[in-house]
């Protein structure tokens, strides 16, 4: 009975949780509505350069299989030995979890429970893995926003902020990690540096969407905006990984940098819309097990 009523609470709170996000979503469209021209960003929406867009989701594309390689480090140092082709049709899985089924199980908790099933791994260490993982990420998009920051920002106060706390939070992850999680320790530059290499090729990836609508780029002001919108997209408070959040930040910035808002929430929706098409292709391996044939080949 006990056990029933704990179950009904949890799927109670999955409804709640994602009726929240939908209502963030909604209101923050309502936001941008309210202060963008929508046939403006229309017309700019149906002028862009395809040839472009599609060099954009290849770069994305590309970053994701460089994200999965750098878990792989991760999962390599607590003798989790998953083939690189596996381990990345497993990350693409994660994606389309996260984006597709908002609702459901999220991509990262997935991955755990299948390393699970397949090589009866502790749950511990493989999430602190995805954990860690997704911090190696933060701390490299932090470093390059501090670099973008010190371009646009004209105060000098917020370039020793931004550049002081991106390096404090790379000394403090490495310090929680060599005397909390040292099994982790070896893994903890190469991962550094493939989440600059990842970073970077989502930088590349913005370029291109500002080709495609035919802005200069020349403004990296946009670059730091889509770093900013980055950070506030990894908090899980909005619907398809920051969709609305990660809008309202374009638009808000737009204005703050005096850039054309109109075109703002565009880039942002052609950075989601290229993520989508990225992420599709993980629904194949909802019905195909994507570490089908493989051993697990070491202790835990």
């Amino acid at each position: 009975m006990e056990e029933a009523a704990v179950k009904q609470e949890s799927k109670l709170s999955k409804y709640l949780k994602l009726l929240l996000k939908l209502a963030i979503t909604i209101v923050c469209f309502w936001y941008i509505s309210k202060k963008i021209d929508f046939n403006a960003a229309k017309d700019a929406f149906l002028k862009a350069n395809w040839s472009w867009l599609s060099l954009a989701i290849m770069l994305l594309v590309l970053s994701k299989v460089f994200s999965a390689l750098r878990l792989n480090i991760y999962f390599r140092n607590i003798q989790i030995h998953v083939s690189e082709w596996k381990n990345i049709k497993l990350y693409w899985l994660g994606m389309f979890y996260n984006l597709f089924l908002p609702g459901s199980i999220s991509g990262d908790a997935y991955k755990v429970i299948l390393l699970k099933r397949k090589y009866n791994t502790s749950y511990k260490k493989t999430s602190t893995a995805v954990l860690l993982d997704r911090f190696s990420g933060l701390l490299a998009l932090g470093l390059i926003m501090s670099v973008y920051g010190v371009i646009v920002l004209d105060k000098r106060l917020y370039n020793v902020l931004l550049i002081c706390g991106s390096l404090t939070a790379i000394i403090v992850l490495y310090l929680i990690i060599r005397f909390y999680f040292k099994d982790f320790l070896p893994g903890f530059w190469s991962t550094f540096l493939w989440g600059l290499v990842v970073q970077l090729m989502q930088v590349i990836c913005v370029y291109c969407i500002l080709l495609s609508l035919h802005l200069p780029i020349n403004q990296p002001q946009w670059v730091f905006i889509f770093l900013i919108a980055a950070v506030v997209a990894v908090f899980p408070v909005s619907l398809g990984g920051g969709l609305g959040t990660r809008e309202v930040v374009f638009v808000v910035g737009a204005k703050f940098f005096h850039l054309d808002a109109y075109i703002a929430p565009i880039i942002s929706l052609l950075f989601f819309l290229s993520t989508v098409i990225a992420s599709f292709p993980g629904i194949y391996f909802v019905f195909h097990d994507p570490l089908k044939n493989d051993h697990k080949k070491g202790p835990i």
